[in-house]
Order: structure tokens, then sequence, then C-alpha cells
């Protein structure tokens, strides 16, 4: 499958095994290619970490709609017809050059993946959690941002 060519289309392993196997439970009738087209269409542009990236830009540019969106994320999200997020308790917090917010999952299963897209498995990992929680400032740190003494910082 290797291309010396242009080697960025090589698939990976695990690709062409997903291929292979689409193609035997398709040719089985046990699979829909249809369903599956829809499937990775909604993922693709109804759902997933471009719909929170273009909220939040949106706020930096609409300071009313920022407002709205820090005083209610769920309606925010409702009004916007983001969908999946029935029951979800969404909230939208603001860094400012005094406080830095960290979210940190508490596995309660409201993680807005509709929003955000799916979690990487490090952000559900317990240890992680447990040293957002203790050390904070240290986890920022190892991800690329040192903050000030003067900044709080909000678990």
């Amino acid at each position: 499958m290797a291309d010396d060519k242009h080697p960025e289309h090589e698939q990976s392993d695990y690709s062409v095994r997903a291929k292979a196997l689409v193609a035997v439970l398709t040719k089985k009738k046990l699979v829909d290619p249809a369903t599956m087209d829809a499937v990775v269409e909604f993922y693709e542009t109804r759902v997933g970490p471009h719909i929170g990236a273009k909220l939040v830009a949106r706020s930096w540019v609409d300071a009313d709609f920022r407002a709205r969106l820090l005083a209610d994320a769920r309606a925010v999200a409702r009004e916007e017809q983001l969908v999946g997020l029935e029951g979800t308790d969404l909230v939208a917090v603001e860094n400012t050059p005094r406080v830095h917010n960290l979210v940190v999952c508490t596995l309660c299963s409201c993680y807005p993946w509709t929003v955000l897209g799916l979690p990487p498995t490090w952000y559900k990992d317990s240890g992680y959690r447990a040293r957002a929680v203790i050390d904070p400032r240290g986890v920022l740190k190892e991800f690329g941002l040192e903050l000030g003494d003067d900044v709080e910082v909000r678990v």
C-alpha cells in the first residue's frame, strides 16, 4: 500500500483493517454503506471540536454572544441547534489575565463531546485527573503554559 512518491497517502494498519472489515460486513449485508456514510457525515459536520472552536471564535468577536455563552451555555447550544446536549450541563468559563480555568473530568458522563469531540484517553486517566487537581500549575506547564504567581488557577 505504500506509495513512494506520496508517503503522506500511506494508510496505517488500522485504516487498512477497518476498510477490510467494512468490506466484509457490507458483502455479508451486515452493514449498510449509506448508514455508515451518514454516521461519518454526522461526525464530520454536526459534532466535534470544530463546533466548540466556532463558539469560542464567535465569542471573541461578538460581546453579546460571549455574555450569553458565559451566562447560559446550554441555552446558547440549544439556540444554535447543537445536537446531543439534551442532558448535558454545558458551562462556559472564561480565562482572563487574572484567572485561568483548568477543566478536569469527573467521569460523570457529562463530557460535551458534541462540542469538543471525543475526549482523549489521557483526559479520563485517573493519574492525570489526580495530578490536575493536586498540581494544576505543573500539569499546565507540561502542556506548555506557565502562569505567573499572580494568576489564579481554578480547577
